[in-house]
């Protein structure tokens, strides 16, 4: 299977020691959460290693469901600039979040889920143009967020003709099983993280209730052929779910 580490866990490690180290481990691929520290990527940096690289979508100070115009065409605007690195790096995965409810948009639902929908399809458009996958990731449960319900979130990509990314700890904390996980065809890429189901904490695999050993046996039945992300909260996570998995694949 093809094992990918998130750059999340290394902040703010720049990234020619992050894929360093990686090497080091024998690992192939690296997810890059595309804003600060990398925001702006050296393409020296990647073609020094032997390291395939997926983008992870700006996810801090945006939102693609905004009320506020001028925030979703920025923020849209960000999504694109993700979409040309992966071009760039000849990647086809970029995955991007659907946006969430602000403070005060509460009484507004409509109108964001309708702003979403519209974001979601324009970056989706450019991405087929560009030759890349555009992989919508499900939410964990946090007030506000769009997109917590993976069967809704299938509607979504299903209309758009787009995928998703499956974040495992996200379904887990919204109580799903691993089979209701990965039922839907959409998905071409997943995020790998483990919890006890009552928050999206990111800890190691194995450190908490997820059962790996049936979700990897699933995915062996459904011959799952993308990239698994080990998307964790710190490095000696990374470490600790590495290891993990060399156990149990």
């Amino acid at each position: 299977m093809k094992i990918s580490v998130s750059t999340l866990a290394f902040l703010p490690t720049p990234l020619e020691d992050v894929l360093e180290c990686l090497e080091n481990r024998g690992i192939k691929y690296c997810e890059v959460i595309n804003e600060y520290p990398y925001n702006t990527i050296d393409m020296d940096v990647i073609d020094s290693h032997d390291i395939k690289i997926s983008v992870h979508s700006p996810l801090s100070d945006i939102n693609i469901a905004s009320y506020n115009d001028s925030i979703r065409k920025s923020s849209v605007s960000q999504i694109k600039n993700s979409i040309d690195l992966a071009s760039s790096l000849d990647t086809e995965i970029v995955v991007v979040h659907p946006g969430h409810i602000p403070i005060l948009g509460k009484k507004f639902v409509d109108n964001i889920l309708k702003n979403s929908a519209e974001s979601l399809k324009e970056c989706s458009k450019y991405a087929d143009d560009s030759g890349v996958m555009l992989c919508v990731e499900n939410m964990p449960d946090i007030e506000g967020l769009l997109c917590k319900d993976i069967n809704q979130l299938d509607e979504i990509v299903q209309e758009l003709d787009a995928h998703i990314t499956m974040d495992v700890g996200h379904a887990n904390n919204m109580k799903f099983t691993i089979s209701e996980m990965l039922k839907s065809p959409r998905i071409k890429h997943i995020h790998l993280s483990d919890n006890d189901g009552s928050f999206d904490s990111h800890n190691a695999l194995g450190s908490a209730n997820i059962d790996f050993n049936s979700l990897f046996l699933e995915l062996k039945n459904i011959d799952y052929k993308g990239i698994l992300v080990v998307e964790v909260n710190n490095l000696q996570a990374v470490f600790e779910s590495l290891d993990f998995l060399k156990k149990i694949i």
